[in-house]
């Protein structure tokens, strides 16, 4: 295992340097051949004398005494080298670009279900419509017991493998044999693999008659596209207000941010500007032409939320154009671009940082070659009692910006919400961390939906969902009968201590089974956030605050008239 210090890359270059270099001291009668030898490897490839981590490599690869390739080499040499800078400096291998990329390109080929793996069994939760189970024939329910006549149920097969088995060029077949309820013999089922979009959009639907939810994921190439689709729709349903949830969401490509940040902004406002090492500034400007530069906007952050997430929140806050809610965002400020080799791997360096409109860099300090201290920083801070008081969070008064309205906001590590919300433990009880921890909550949902999949099947509203769960008034005692068989003992004071978040976390994981997918499960969520339910006070109390101004300047022209 390497230990990330710069020893790592200069010591073993060092050191092969040293055993060529001394073995041609000692062979003094042939020092002149092999100098030749060297001098011609080098000059062979173009390389100057003083290149001493190419030279190393090409001696290695010519005169070794066993052979040892310069792609070999450099597999193992250029991922030292990257760990050596800043800690987004990364390269990637060509077996891994496919997956690293997928996600952002919104796109794989593969069979379009959405499956749970967690009983040893692959269980299909939903099937996406118009895809290529859906065209075989395959239903939310069906256990995939056989994939291409390979036993995938009970043999503790990981989730990556069955992916892998799913997943292949479109156009390319799959058998599967399913187990479906009702019927004693396996169903065998050809699935003919596709194109499988993937959304960025996790959810988006109307929380109340003014107030919309857009729940985005990540920056992925397919993100703005997704959000006009949403706020369309949103509009079309009445939406005054909108809650833009990236909590949780990393990043991903930076056009996306700025187009969505110029959806929100007037014309002429700076969105954000990147510096690279020469000083050289590329400032990115709203246009004035966003659908949504009316809209009430507030945007949920939290330590995960990244990258293209910090940009678009600091360009909200740093335009007093919206409300941040939640807490420090993870203080990433460094752009990389992806630069590819033949071989199909890639180099993600970091070539320039950005700054938010009013001139911050909202990159938090790090070490070269110290990964680890990097990541330590998320751990350090709830030590330090940053997740739950914002007193706890201290920034240096040499990193203070003012925005236009004349609101302070620093720099040097994350957006700082305008209105904190610390994390919520309130619901916490030992009942309620046995039956989430040990997976029975989660599991219980699956068996719920097994029992009513008819039922779930004919839900296509989120009323509809309501309306599904407001009937069954047993839900959490058939639950705490089921975590009892289990072993997990009812505790009726734990019980009711958790009631809600138990709840909600059923109906939540239940929704999920229908097709109504993220938006039930977030729709059913709502309530108990109380990041979410902060926003909607802070929401109410502005519509109130407006309309109390509207009201006293109407009073006053009338009485000037």
């Amino acid at each position: 295992m390497y230990k990330n210090t710069k020893y790592t890359i200069v010591f073993p270059l060092i050191l092969a340097a040293g055993i060529v270099l001394g073995t041609l001291l000692g062979q003094f009668v042939g020092r002149n051949r092999a100098e030749s030898q060297i001098r011609s490897i080098v000059n062979r490839s173009n390389l100057h004398l003083n290149n001493k981590i190419m030279q190393t490599c090409m001696l290695v690869e010519h005169q070794f005494v066993d052979s040892i390739s310069m792609d070999s080499l450099s597999e193992l040499v250029i991922p030292l080298m990257m760990k050596e800078l800043d800690p987004h400096s990364v390269y990637i291998p060509a077996r891994e670009m496919q997956q690293m990329n997928e996600s952002l390109e919104g796109e794989f080929d593969g069979i379009g279900v959405m499956f749970n793996a967690a009983t040893d069994t692959v269980i299909v939760l939903n099937v996406i419509p118009n895809g290529p189970s859906a065209k075989a024939g395959i239903v939310a329910g069906d256990r995939i017991i056989k994939i291409n006549d390979t036993l995938a149920a009970g043999v503790k097969m990981s989730q990556t493998e069955i992916m892998k088995r799913l997943r292949g060029r479109r156009g390319t077949e799959v058998k599967l044999s399913l187990k479906r309820l009702g019927i004693e013999d396996l169903v065998d089922v050809v699935v003919v693999r596709d194109v499988i979009p993937i959304k960025s959009i996790e959810s988006s639907f109307m929380i109340d008659d003014k107030t919309g939810f857009v729940r985005l994921s990540q920056f992925a190439r397919t993100s703005y596209e997704e959000l006009m689709m949403a706020m369309l729709e949103l509009r079309a349903e009445g939406m005054k207000n909108l809650i833009f949830d990236l909590r949780g969401n990393s990043g991903g490509y930076m056009d996306q941010a700025i187009m969505i940040a110029n959806e929100f902004l007037p014309a002429g406002n700076l969105i954000v500007y990147t510096e690279d090492r020469k000083g050289e500034q590329m400032k990115q400007f709203s246009n004035g032409k966003g659908m949504a530069t009316d809209i009430n906007l507030v945007v949920l952050i939290d330590e995960e939320s990244a990258s293209s997430s910090e940009i678009l929140a600091g360009a909200v806050q740093d335009n007093d154009r919206g409300t941040i809610v939640g807490r420090r965002s993870f203080g990433k400020g460094l752009v990389q671009s992806q630069l590819p080799y033949k071989d199909g791997s890639a180099l993600r360096l970091t070539v320039a940082r950005y700054f938010t409109p009013t001139g911050r860099s909202i990159q938090k300090p790090y070490k070269n070659g110290d990964e680890m201290d990097y990541q330590m920083d998320i751990v350090r801070r709830y030590r330090n009692n940053e997740f739950f008081s914002a007193d706890s969070i201290h920034f240096a008064d040499s990193l203070k910006f003012t925005t236009p309205k004349g609101k302070v906001v620093y720099g040097g590590g994350g957006i700082m919400p305008d209105l904190f919300v610390p994390l919520d433990t309130t619901h916490m009880s030992r009942y309620y961390m046995e039956v989430s921890g040990r997976n029975i909550l989660y599991r219980y949902t699956i068996d719920y939906a097994d029992q009513h999949r008819e039922a779930l099947n004919k839900v296509e509203t989120l009323e509809q969902l309501d309306s599904l769960f407001e009937a069954d008034k047993n839900l959490l005692n058939n639950f705490v009968r089921y975590a009892a068989s289990k072993g997990i003992k009812a505790d009726r004071a734990g019980i009711a201590h958790s009631q809600d978040v138990m709840e909600a976390q059923l109906r939540a994981y239940i929704g999920r089974n229908t097709v109504l997918e993220d938006n039930a499960f977030y729709h059913c969520i709502f309530p108990i956030d109380n990041v979410i339910q902060s926003a909607l006070t802070w929401i109410e109390q502005s519509s109130e605050a407006t309309d109390a101004a509207e009201s006293a300047a109407a009073e006053e022209n009338k009485s000037e008239k």
